[in-house]
């Protein structure tokens, strides 16, 4: 069973003005298949969180455990292998290189790892089928609509079978009809794989679809209800 575990986690930034505490003391556990969103207005430490969470910024205090592993306290070599062998990022600027096909923008987390090619080609199609994407694997980013760019994002996510699941604002691009379909297609993809996933948001249409919401403001990260 993977958890992903935060314990007392702080991150302070110096500025010229004084300190600014973008996240302070928060705790929290994510267990696999459950989807967790982090709810909160512009600003108030989301992405701070998630990035702490997925190792990509390191805390002023506190740390961040996968398991039995201290993720905040690995060398950056380190820290580097084991987000690449078990965590995925879904971006709300979708972030997929526009040269390329949907197809190759899911391929490239493989190529990086070096997978075979046939091994490649069956993990992407597959990929691309839990996204409901196949009739548009050959069409580059601008053929298709923001929500079929997220679902490449999604896709390209899932291609490496990742134990957790970290997407920042990942509807922040997109209508509330589409913005919703998204986030029902997260909630399924969660609970069918068994990823523990942590999905921040400020949209309170789509507070319903997770399975546990939590609450940040100013820094402060407390429990809250689904229905709130």
């Amino acid at each position: 069973m993977t958890t992903l575990t935060a314990r007392g986690l702080s991150r302070t930034y110096p500025t010229g003005s004084g300190d600014v505490h973008a996240l302070v003391e928060a705790d929290l556990e994510v267990h696999d298949g459950e989807l967790v969103v982090v709810r909160g207005p512009s600003g108030s430490g989301k992405t701070t969180l998630l990035n702490l969470l997925g190792g990509l910024d390191r805390p002023s205090s506190g740390a961040v455990f996968l398991d039995e592993t201290e993720l905040s306290a690995l060398a950056e070599k380190e820290a580097l292998e084991l987000r690449q062998a078990t965590l995925a990022f879904v971006f709300q600027s979708f972030g997929l290189v526009p040269v390329l096909s949907a197809a190759e923008n899911v391929e490239v987390p493989l190529r990086l790892r070096r997978i075979a090619g046939g091994e490649r080609e069956e993990r992407v199609a597959a990929a691309l089928a839990a996204v409901g994407l196949t009739p548009h694997a050959n069409q580059r980013p601008y053929e298709l609509s923001g929500g079929q760019q997220q679902r490449v994002g999604i896709a390209r996510a899932l291609v490496t079978d990742p134990q957790v699941l970290i997407a920042d604002e990942p509807t922040g691009q997109l209508d509330s009809a589409t913005a919703a379909t998204i986030m029902d297609l997260l909630a399924e993809l969660t609970s069918e794989r068994g990823i523990a996933a942590v999905v921040s948001t400020h949209d309170p249409l789509l507070i319903g679809r997770a399975d546990r919401v939590v609450q940040l403001h100013d820094g402060h990260l407390t429990a809250a209800n689904v229905e709130s």
